[in-house]
């Protein structure tokens, strides 16, 4: 089963900046999702772009901070987070569908994740 793969997290101060990668594949079949999971909460759908390049944000609380984008040529969908607070402290995950989702449950095909710590 094909199975994304990120990297790009690490310790950052508050107001810096992370670029994360989503290693995938056949970006015109699938749609690749951005998701983090903060210790002691639920996992949080960030923001999705399919098959098609067409974005959908789902996280009020990164609106104008975070963005994905993706080049196909090099099979890589990426996760720009700005202007980071120590709240964006979790483990952000991408994943791999036919179809965007906010549904962590919905048949995603996940990566290992990669952990991001906002601190001083």
């Amino acid at each position: 089963q094909f199975k994304p793969v990120e990297s790009g997290g690490g310790l950052v101060q508050p107001g810096g900046s992370l670029r994360l990668s989503c290693a995938a594949a056949a970006l015109d079949y699938y749609s690749i999702g951005w998701f983090r999971q903060a210790p002691g909460k639920r996992q949080e759908a960030i923001t999705c772009i399919s098959r098609t390049g067409a974005v959908t944000n789902y996280a009020n609380s990164v609106k104008d901070r975070f963005t994905i984008s993706r080049d196909i040529t090099k099979d890589t969908v990426y996760l720009q987070m700005n202007s980071l607070k120590p709240d964006d402290t979790a483990i952000y995950s991408c994943a791999a569908r036919y179809a965007c989702s906010s549904s962590p449950s919905a048949g995603w095909s996940w990566g290992q994740g990669t952990q991001v710590t906002v601190s001083s």
